[in-house]
């Protein structure tokens, strides 16, 4: 199956750290930091809905001010997501203007900011236009194992990692894909239709067994049906899993955490700030090595590996970044 999610480095191997994710079949798109956007067409940047901060270093958050004028004029909600104290930093991003004029905007826009504290609860600031982004009351909520948002095309999932400040690795984990058997159908005698839609939705959205589902038949008046009885029908195979992690130091925590969290992840993106032969370097700004990205994604069984955020001391030098952390990728676990 086609997956619907295909992401991009913005910036490529050396600039600033940004992932943009397009969603296939829908005017919606992620973004994985948002680092220096310019390159990003006007359209391409209307359609963020969604934005994961890893933490708030200026190369992993300048854009902020881009996006930001860019969808003033729009009705627009866009959802971010950073660690803690995050909001607090939006707020003073939004408040550096003069709002004065918002009144005679036509158009909304509104940013509800989420800042996961633990892995098991979230904070959520909104902050709109209209109201001269004055912050709302924040309002708390339970998570767990740092899920951030649950939605029926995707779910986004973070850990906690430590770079001298909390910062986030995410993993975008697409909705499983749903097949239908037309032969099948024809077997059981039911029709092809529209109803098929509830049943592929039905089976991403993880509904019982017992969930019913609306037959239309042109030939006899609807019919319910319970799901389980359904479910031969259908062949379902696991969807996309993209992974995003960046400014970590080497640590035996931070590998746990992100080992866990990028498990069999078809596509990481991952630093790999310096050369292997400069791990104590690396030690001392809290970053990964080439050969210590390729290890973590060997370990973590990751189908393909998409290192970046190398450090500019190492400009021209592509190739030799890129086949370290490849070695190290492809080495046998012995």
């Amino acid at each position: 199956m086609r997956p619907i999610f295909h992401p991009s480095l913005v910036n490529g191997r050396y600039g600033d750290p940004t992932v943009y994710v397009e969603t296939l079949f829908e005017k919606r798109s992620l973004l994985f930091d948002i680092g220096e956007i310019a390159s990003l067409s006007p359209r391409r940047i209307r359609r963020i809905d969604h934005v994961f901060v890893s933490h708030a270093h200026l190369d992993h958050f300048v854009g902020f001010d881009h996006l930001l004028r860019l969808l003033i004029g729009h009705e627009k909600s866009v959802r971010l997501f950073g660690p803690s104290g995050f909001a607090e930093r939006v707020f003073h991003k939004l408040q550096a203007y003069r709002w004065n004029l918002v009144e005679k905007y036509p158009c909304d826009l509104v940013f509800d900011v989420s800042e996961l504290g633990t892995t098991d609860s979230i904070s959520t600031t909104r902050f709109r236009l209209r109201k001269a982004f004055a912050a709302e009351a924040s309002v708390p909520r339970k998570t767990f194992a740092g899920l951030l948002c649950d939605e029926p095309t995707h779910r986004v999932s973070a850990a906690i990692l430590e770079h001298g400040t909390p910062c986030l690795a995410f993993a975008l984990q697409e909705a499983a894909h749903v097949n239908v058997w037309k032969n099948r159908l024809l077997e059981r005698g039911l029709p092809v239709g529209p109803w098929l839609h509830s049943l592929k939705k039905a089976v991403v959205e993880r509904r019982a067994d017992d969930h019913l589902i609306c037959i239309d038949e042109a030939a006899r008046s609807d019919r319910l049906v319970p799901l389980a009885s359904l479910r031969d029908l259908l062949t379902v195979t696991a969807g996309q899993k993209i992974a995003y992690v960046t400014d970590a130091a080497d640590t035996p925590a931070n590998r746990a955490a992100i080992a866990a969290l990028i498990q069999n992840a078809d596509i990481l993106f991952i630093e790999a700030t310096f050369a292997g032969a400069d791990a104590a370097l690396a030690r001392e700004r809290a970053h990964l090595t080439t050969t210590a990205a390729g290890e973590i994604a060997r370990q973590a069984n990751v189908r393909r590996v998409e290192p970046f955020h190398f450090s500019p001391r190492y400009a021209g030098e592509p190739e030799r970044m890129l086949a370290e952390v490849m070695t190290a990728f492809r080495a046998s676990g012995a």
